[in-house]
């Protein structure tokens, strides 16, 4: 994966590794565009999951490059370590949601619905 790809001498070496850390960069950066884009469509401030998956895809890749390319660059792993684990933990919260809100709203009914029961137990047959 080290093989150069492209070489323009002097100036540019292209290879896998730096075409797999290019790309994670561009999409860790392009994030920002989507949550822009969904911001002001819905003109309040809005995290898409998009966000959090391009998060977790390009923290990744270029997590990956600085791990087996031969830069090895122990501050870019740890630059790009923290960002995948909360990026991760953010899509974790918002592909759970739904359910948290589910079970939520049942426990907050429930008094109601104790309280009911209650009532009918005690109404004369």
């Amino acid at each position: 994966m080290n093989h150069v790809i492209y070489e323009i001498p002097g100036h540019l070496l292209l290879t896998p590794w730096k075409l797999i850390g290019m790309t994670g960069a561009l999409l860790f950066s392009l994030r920002w565009l989507v949550q822009f884009y969904y911001s002001r469509k819905a003109g309040v401030p809005v995290t898409p999951r998009s966000f959090w998956i391009m998060s977790i895809i390009g923290s990744l890749m270029t997590l990956a490059y600085f791990l087996f390319s031969p830069k090895r660059d122990m501050v870019g792993i740890i630059q790009n370590i923290f960002p995948s684990v909360i990026a991760s933990y953010n899509l974790y919260l918002e592909l759970t949601r739904d359910e948290r809100m589910r079970r939520q709203s049942e426990q907050a009914s429930l008094p109601r619905i104790s309280k009911r029961l209650q009532a009918i137990k005690e109404e004369p047959a």
